[in-house]
């Protein structure tokens, strides 16, 4: 029996693999690899597929210096700026994509976080959204605490997303305003008030392997049920504008190896996804059963339709995972 064979079998009896044995997977031909990743996608999530689109409901000038962001005031971008958005612009854009087939829907705002007030106009929003749309709805409005997250649940929010970004190691890295702890914190807050999360990170900072793979351990040791792949897609104007871009062969092995540590999560292609030739399709035979469709945050994404075509090409089954 390869040791591929073998981590594959202990995955798919219900075991957890090791760090060490993750970086071993990390080697392996990758074929074989994605091969056996799909494998272990089919015994614990079957056909199922998680898709959301997001709304960038608050834009530019964040105080905080995440390098790979156009939307921090300490890079030199063309972003858009603008304040939170209105009851009907949001609600409006959530009627749209729930006619498409989109099940989730997520406000994303900028800023460390939203203040008091923002966040009770935001309650506003997502009771709106509940009462005329029906869509599910994530929130990612930044380091909130505990009592501010049990408001938006009460809203109707069932979902949370705050992104580790890398590692812990990786970290300072990439950003300096904020740690990787107040990260952790949000999320255990999130957590404390009934929501689930969605958390990952972003391939192409500048990391190691054993970075990605100490990521998708914190993230095993959270419980994080929907994990967010994003690829950079390096932006002129912010301090990684000149990083490489990853390749599809290294977004297939990331996927797949986050398969084996996170067996019956939802791994989510995200930012970046519109950059590779095949729109992240190889990915989806890879470990992957989860995408964020349309446009992203600043940049351009895949339309819902395409998605939609592609999605039933592969037999997979477009519903609500991990809620």
């Amino acid at each position: 029996m390869t040791e591929l064979e073998r981590l594959t079998d202990k995955v798919l009896n219900g075991d957890q693999i090791t760090k060490e044995e993750a970086m071993c997977l990390y080697e392996q031909p990758l074929s074989g690899l994605c091969e056996s990743a799909d494998r272990i996608r089919r015994k614990f999530c079957a056909d199922q597929f998680d898709i959301c689109t997001i709304i960038n409901g608050k834009s530019g000038r964040c105080s905080e210096n995440c390098k790979f962001c156009a939307q921090s005031a300490h890079n030199h971008t063309d972003t858009a700026e603008y304040p939170l958005l209105s009851d009907e612009e949001i609600t409006g854009q959530a009627k749209v994509n729930h006619d498409q087939g989109v099940l989730r829907y997520s406000i994303v705002t900028s800023g460390k976080r939203l203040s008091d007030s923002e966040v009770d106009q935001m309650c506003g929003t997502v009771r709106k959204i509940k009462d005329e749309v029906g869509i599910s709805v994530c929130v990612s409005f930044g380091l909130l605490n505990e009592e501010q997250f049990r408001k938006l649940k009460d809203a109707g929010a069932t979902r949370v997303h705050n992104n580790l970004e890398t590692s812990r190691r990786n970290f300072p890295n990439v950003c300096t305003t904020h740690t990787f702890d107040d990260k952790i914190e949000a999320i255990r807050a999130a957590q404390a008030a009934g929501l689930s999360v969605c958390s990952g990170g972003i391939m192409g900072l500048g990391e190691s392997i054993e970075d990605r793979i100490d990521m998708a351990l914190t993230l095993r040791e959270l419980g994080i049920k929907s994990v967010p792949v994003n690829m950079l897609n390096p932006i002129p104007g912010t301090p990684f504008e000149n990083n490489p871009k990853l390749t599809e062969e290294d977004m297939r092995r990331i996927v797949a190896v986050y398969r084996f540590i996170l067996p019956k999560a939802s791994i989510r292609l995200a930012g970046g996804r519109g950059l590779l030739a095949d729109k992240g399709k190889s990915c989806f035979t890879s470990g992957a059963n989860a995408a964020i469709s349309g446009d992203m945050l600043t940049t351009a994404g895949i339309t819902t339709k395409t998605d939609m075509e592609m999605l039933k090409e592969l037999g997979y089954e477009v519903r609500l995972c991990n809620e």
